[in-house]
């Protein structure tokens, strides 16, 4: 099972969450930060519809998939 995790750290002069390399916005607060994060993973987790879906991949190959709206990834948040 895939697993995501937000991060809450120090950034641009105040508090953001962070998923990988890839920032939110920045917030005045680690409180204001910290509630960010944790809605953002709630709504990570949950369920949604079943749902045909096409992708292309690096070879310009284009694939027909259905994405089970019930495949969600584990979710925490991380801060120190």
């Amino acid at each position: 099972m895939t697993r995501i995790a937000y991060e809450v750290v120090e950034h641009d002069g105040g508090w953001t969450y962070k998923v990988g390399d890839v920032f939110a916005e920045t917030f005045r607060t680690h409180d204001e930060a910290r509630a960010a994060a944790d809605a953002a993973a709630t709504e990570h987790r949950l369920s949604g519809e079943t749902t045909p879906i096409s992708w292309e991949d690096a070879d310009g190959r284009w694939h027909d998939e259905t994405a089970d709206g019930d495949d969600r990834p584990e979710v925490e948040v991380k801060d120190s």
